[in-house]
Order: structure tokens, then sequence, then C-alpha cells
């Protein structure tokens, strides 16, 4: 009774939140189909609302290469550490420090390059765990490209993102696939360049578990090789002084 109970409870949670909703300023809205708008907007409620992605401020995650970085998404603070290589700087004013074993190297030209790349980092790294919050985007045009199926054979809507004008490579296209039961993003699809017709890659995306207000995903797995993102969490507090730390910091839970 009281699992029931609970899955009443997030079923009429759902309802409530709105249909539609706000796509952030420059999504070619004109440009975009309809359906593949409404696609989007349910994903945003099943992963926990609009409402609680604007809310949710700290997110946490591992990377490919040993890379791990924490988000405040509400000032542009990013911690990022790889092995002993720490880096924190502010994405907004691109103001930052480097630190190796713990000493300042942010003067020296390898912490002058790191200061440079960090931005693309953020770029690519959060895009790995954010994307499907990010279908309304700036930039993004949507489009639906019909009905299709998943690589482990669940019906899906498959929509497509191209983008004008934005990010560090606006050439590249992704084929999303939103499971039709479940309203989810379950599998997407990387394409170099927009006029590809072959992915460079095809991934799953799932194993997805609540974190702080959100669901998240960790499996990106594609045909033949198990990856996941670790470390995964999403957070409204953090320890004091964690997003200066010149030393690797304890992974957030």
């Amino acid at each position: 009774m009281l699992l029931a109970g609970a899955a009443q409870a997030q079923k009429r949670k759902a309802q409530e939140q709105p249909a539609s909703y706000p796509a952030a300023e420059g999504f070619d809205a004109a440009g975009s189909d309809p359906k593949a708008i409404a696609i989007a907007d349910r994903v945003m409620r099943e992963m926990g609302g609009y409402q609680a992605w604007q809310q949710a401020r700290y997110f946490a995650w591992g990377f490919f290469g040993g890379q791990y970085q924490v988000w405040d998404k509400y000032s542009g603070d990013f911690h990022w550490e790889r092995d002993t290589l720490v880096a924190n700087v502010n994405l907004n004013t691109k103001q930052g420090r480097v630190y190796s074993r713990g000493q300042d190297i942010s003067a020296t030209p390898a912490g002058q390059k790191l200061l440079e790349r960090l931005p693309a980092i953020w770029i690519n790294n959060s895009y790995w765990l954010l994307m499907p919050f990010k279908l309304k985007d700036s930039g993004v045009t949507l489009g639906y490209k019909g009905e299709g199926k998943t690589l482990d054979g669940a019906p899906a809507d498959v929509l497509q993102l191209t983008f004008k004008n934005v990010g560090v490579t606006p050439q590249n296209r992704y084929e999303v696939l939103v499971n039709r039961a479940t309203g989810l993003v379950e599998e997407w699809a990387y394409f170099a360049k927009a006029s590809d017709e072959q992915p460079g890659f095809r991934r799953r995306w799932n194993e997805y578990s609540r974190q702080g207000l959100l669901l998240l995903a960790a499996g990106r797995s594609d045909a033949s090789k198990p990856a996941r993102l670790e470390h995964i969490a999403q957070t409204q507090t953090i320890p004091e002084g964690l997003m200066s730390s010149p030393t690797p910091v304890e992974k957030l839970k």
C-alpha cells in the first residue's frame, strides 16, 4: 500500500506540472517541429519538471579519463580535477586558478592553457550529463524524425537537434531517442557534421536514478562496450570551500 501510495503521489505531481516549459531565449521555435517540442516538454516533466530543474543548484559527476567535476548552476563556479591536477574557474567571468599537487600553477603556460580550455571542457562534460534538460536551449532547432527503436528494441520517438551559432561545435547534429512508454531519453547518436549519414557514436542513455530534485542517468554504453558516468550527484548544499579547493575533494553523494 505504501508503494502504491507513493506512485500515486508521483503521478499526481507529474499531472500538476505545466504541459510545457519556457524555451531558452534564442531557441528556434519557428523552425522546430511542434510534436518534437511536445516530446521535449514531456521529457522535462518525467525527469523532475522545469521548476525542479530551475531550483537544482550543484551537480557533481565523474567523466571519462579520470575527470571529476562540481558545477554550481547558480553562480557559474566550476571545480574540475583529474588525478592531482585541480582547476577552479567561474564560467561567467572566465577567472580562476589551476593547481598541481596543491601548488598554484595558474601563471605557467600549462596553467593558462587549462584555464582557457575549461569552458569548453564544461560544455562537453555537462552535455553528457544534462542533455535531456537542454532540448530547448538557445540556438537549438528541434526536429521530429518519426518512430524508431532503441538499441534494446524499445519503441521510441526520434528527435533531431541541430544548432545555430551556439557552442564550440555548432556543426554537430544529434538524434535523441525518447522511450514512448516512459517519456525518458533512452539513447542518443552523435554526428560530427549535420550532413553526415552515419553517426560517430550511438550510445544508451539509461540507468536512471533520483539525484536530489531530478532524475539523472549514468549509463552510456554503446552496442558492444559498457560505459557509464560515475559519482553522479545533485544537491543544494556542499561542504564549505569545495569550489575553491586546491586539492581533489571528497566525492559528493
